[in-house]
């Protein structure tokens, strides 16, 4: 049989295969049922992902990394680690004449007290700045203002 333009008419249609451009030679994405397994996917092995290389067991190594909060100085001892001899202790208050007692010594001044009474503020700790203080190294860890 052949056709009037001189071309041969195929005796057969081509293959799924052949049509799709399916490589039987080339490893297929998916499993393809073997004799015997039916095309529903049950019997069938999973697919073999063999491009991929084992996970290594690379050691991990933890590190602890100790965060100190931020201590606020007040007028009250503060226990605490100290950053200068890493040991864990009180603070030891020390009171220093600061702006709050300069003005409260001027203030009574202007009241008229003047006959040594205007000196009363530097008598009172309630009125001083306050410096913390480590009681084994003696560092300054801190202060706190009055004013």
């Amino acid at each position: 049989m052949s056709a009037p333009s001189g071309n041969p008419v195929p005796s057969a249609p081509p293959s799924y295969d052949e049509a799709v451009g399916i490589n039987v030679n080339y490893p297929h994405p998916y499993p393809v049922p073997g004799p015997g397994q039916k095309p529903d996917g049950k019997g069938m092995n999973p697919p073999s992902y063999m491009g991929q290389p084992p996970p290594a067991n690379n050691p991990i190594t933890v590190q602890t990394v100790y965060v100190q909060q931020p201590v606020l100085f007040y007028d009250r001892p503060v226990q605490m680690c100290c950053p200068s001899c890493n040991q864990v202790i009180v603070t030891r208050l020390s009171y220093d004449a600061g702006a709050l007692t300069w003005l409260s010594c001027g203030g009574l001044c202007l009241l008229g007290c003047i006959a040594g009474c205007c000196l009363i503020p530097f008598c009172i700790d309630a009125l001083k700045d306050v410096d913390h203080i480590c009681p084994k190294c003696n560092a300054l860890l801190g202060s706190y203002k009055r004013l």
